[in-house]
């Protein structure tokens, strides 16, 4: 916690040296925010000519002289009026409107050699504690967050104690641009977004939907493993729906813009969970029913502005992992207990082995139900955790509007943590569409809802595997399991009886009968990630066996084609746990 602090106050005064520099190098642009952040901080700036990379070297460079000169930070105190008509006149918008918003008459102003900020600190004692720090990127930011007022530049930036904390985090930085799953995506063709298409929509490829295909078939096999009916539902329905759901209410500026079928408004939709509840009304449903556990991967679409679309982490068009778990009262705990080991147990047969758990609570204002029902279920919760004898942290207020959830945080190959599995109680629905449930009693009684996703999108999952494996994913879910490579023309045959031998295997496989050099041909498939590499020249033909690649440069020899099949079918048997 202590170093967490002296991070956050020499990160605060980075960036207070940063806007020094940049306004002593480029005069004329004026200040507006900077604070620490988790990772580092930055700095919004207002300018009418963009910042290049090139200005970052600068920057940094101008930093290191108001670094070494050492100057003091030197708080004072100024009358808040004073100091609102002073930044005025400098023509400091953004820095008046904030000491203007300022409830005290006295604000706090920072003093570092020629630079004067308005802040309440705290801030290192001097320019010269700054060693280690390091400008990373420039972006576009609204002032305030909001998209109606200026665009603005922000640079960011990080700074640590030591150097090799820095040193550590760089080297990070790095690795994650070298995983980008949009470079990825690119480089072992599996999909692609064009503004032709729209924003925030993803055309998959062969290999990508190949990819997808395989992810969903597991998912279908597993929920019926696991007591779950799958649905089907459709992209489009009435405004009337979502007026019921509350979505209309509530979302709508998540919403795209109805379109009118017959005089009547339709909506695509945002969200699969209304459609569900309307085929559990299609019958009465006995308490010895229940659980009713409903999946469905079923595409939804949902606006989001263009500015935080990011690759497949962050779409307009997705294909919801979705679950609604229909409930009695007394089966919550025991529920929740089956649907965390199911997300646990899921995500492990993808390769996490690590994560973080979080119990978001009630909300502090808006919340639908009875306190009493939320204090039910979140002790449910609790207890489901306990018995999973995983850790877990409470995140306070957290929880949706209409009931508490646990989220589970994935870590990645370099450590990152990703956001996939949520498990949401829900009173808000159970109440809008009116259903019920036959109870021991022969009488009706509200049941309760669970929300889950095991993986979350697809769309965005497929992002995450991509990064965590940087590309070269295990052979049950690699699009292609193997290239056959013949050395010359003479083996073409071969290959080719080959290729449908093992296609007949269920093993996914090229023939890759360029009239190219082998050599070449071996560097472009491992550049592919593809697993395995299989090379026959005339030799292994004549022998009726095959020469043997694995990913990660294991040469495995020659074998016959049989025991080939064997092993890779007791790898891909063994890995997908299918």
């Amino acid at each position: 916690m202590e170093k967490q602090k002296s991070l956050n106050i020499l990160r605060h005064s980075a960036a207070h040296i940063m806007a020094a520099a940049v306004i002593e190098l480029f005069p004329g642009t004026k200040v507006a925010i900077g604070p620490s952040i988790e990772d580092g901080f930055y700095y919004d700036f207002d300018r009418a000519q963009a910042f290049t990379p090139g200005d970052l070297a600068k920057i940094e460079e101008k930093m290191t002289e108001i670094i070494k000169a050492d100057y003091p930070f030197i708080c004072s105190y100024m009358p808040k009026d004073e100091t609102v008509k002073e930044f005025r006149e400098k023509g400091e918008k953004y820095k008046a409107e904030i000491a203007s918003q300022i409830e005290d008459d006295k604000v706090s102003m920072y003093m570092s050699g020629n630079f004067t900020d308005l802040c309440r600190g705290p801030h290192i004692n001097s320019t010269g504690e700054l060693k280690y720090f390091k400008l990373l990127s420039i972006a576009g930011a609204y002032w305030r967050g909001d998209s109606s007022k200026e665009q603005l530049q922000r640079i960011y930036g990080t700074a640590f104690l030591t150097k090799k904390d820095i040193d550590d985090y760089l080297t990070g930085i790095e690795e994650a641009r070298k995983r980008d799953h949009r470079k990825l995506g690119k480089d072992l063709d599996l999909f692609s977004i064009d503004e032709t298409v729209g924003g925030g929509l993803v055309l998959w490829h062969p290999k990508g939907a190949l990819l997808k295909d395989i992810i969903e078939n597991y998912w279908k096999k597993f929920h019926l493993e696991n007591g779950y009916d799958l649905l089907f539902t459709p992209h489009i329905a009435s405004e009337e729906l979502f007026k019921v759901s509350g979505h209309l209410q509530t979302y709508s500026e998540n919403m795209y813009a109805p379109m009118e079928i017959e005089g009547k408004p339709y909506r695509i939709k945002p969200m699969n969970c209304p459609m569900h509840l309307m085929v559990y009304k299609t019958k009465l449903h006995s308490y010895r029913e229940l659980p009713v556990r409903y999946a469905e991967l079923g595409t939804v679409y949902r606006f989001e502005k263009s500015g935080v679309l990011h690759g497949l982490l962050r779409v307009r068009g997705f294909t919801q992992d979705d679950g609604h778990i229909i409930v009695a009262p007394e089966q919550l705990e025991e529920e929740m207990l089956r649907v965390f080991n199911m997300a646990v147990n899921c995500l492990k047969t993808f390769g996490f082995n690590e994560y973080k758990i979080y119990l978001a609570t009630r909300p502090e204002k808006k919340y639908v139900g009875e306190i009493e029902n939320w204090e039910k279920a979140q002790n449910s919760i609790k207890n489901a955790l306990k018995k999973t004898g995983c850790v877990y942290e409470i995140d306070e207020g957290g929880g949706a509007f209409y009931g508490p959830k646990i989220d589970i945080k994935i870590k990645d190959a370099i450590g990152r943590l990703w956001q996939c599995s949520t498990v949401q109680f829900d009173f808000n629905l159970p109440e809008r569409f009116d259903i019920f449930y036959v109870n021991s009693s022969g009488k009706k009684a509200r049941p309760y809802m669970i929300h889950r996703a095991l993986l979350g999108s697809l769309e965005r999952f497929i992002g995450v595997l991509l990064e965590h494996y940087a590309g070269a994913l295990p052979l049950w879910l690699s699009p292609v399991q193997v290239a056959v490579a013949n050395i010359n023309e003479e083996q073409s045959g071969f290959c080719e009886e080959l290729s449908q031998k093992l296609k007949k295997n269920d093993i996914r496989i090229i023939f890759d009968g360029r009239n190219e050099k082998i050599g070449h041909k071996i560097r472009e498939n491992v550049m592919q990630k593809i697993p395995y590499i299989v090379v026959v020249g005339n030799k292994e033909k004549d022998a009726g066996l095959i020469a043997v690649r694995a990913r990660g440069n294991r040469d495995l020899g020659v074998m016959s084609v049989d025991n080939f099949i064997s092993l890779v079918k007791e790898e891909n048997d063994r890995a997908s746990g299918l």
